[in-house]
């Protein structure tokens, strides 16, 4: 709830590196299983931001002072 007030973790250097991963060595099956993985850690961050808009829609209107 109070996220914004906490310190954020670190970003590690693992995204930095899967993306600077050379793929050439990977079979075609490893590289749908990749993406079948990568497509889930897109999904699961979606819903992460889903989430979070929800949350401040739903702080915004309960402090929304303005008469309607």
């Amino acid at each position: 709830m109070f996220e914004d007030l906490e310190p954020r973790p670190a970003r590690d250097a693992s995204l930095a590196a899967l993306v600077r991963e050379d793929l050439d060595a990977w079979s075609v099956e490893d590289l749908k299983e990749r993406i079948a993985l990568l497509e889930g850690e897109i999904a699961r961050s979606r819903a992460a931001i889903e989430g979070k808009s929800s949350q401040r829609d739903a702080a915004d209107a309960l402090f929304n002072f303005r008469s309607s």
